[in-house]
């Protein structure tokens, strides 16, 4: 496993990262790695990401009649009018 250090970490991003460490009951390094590890996607993620992006990509919906389809508004307009 890597080792990650930083030099010259600016106290404005230490001290809220400290506090967030101590309320999460974690160390300075556990927080960082959580936080690295909630916003920071893998290969594996991203490729996740990218088949979900595909498989929406077929369910979009086209009309198969000549006819357009009707807008949100006007399918509002008629559901409230019932």
């Amino acid at each position: 496993m890597a080792t990650i250090n930083i030099d010259n970490f600016d106290d404005e991003l230490y001290e809220p990262l400290r506090e967030r460490g101590e309320h999460n009951h974690r160390s300075i390094a556990a927080e960082v790695l959580a936080l690295l590890e909630e916003h920071v996607p893998t290969a594996k993620e991203i490729e996740a990401r990218k088949a979900a992006i595909r498989r929406l990509d077929k369910l979009k919906f086209t009309s198969t009649s000549d006819t357009p389809l009707p807008s949100s508004l006007d399918m509002i307009r008629e559901d409230r009018d019932r």
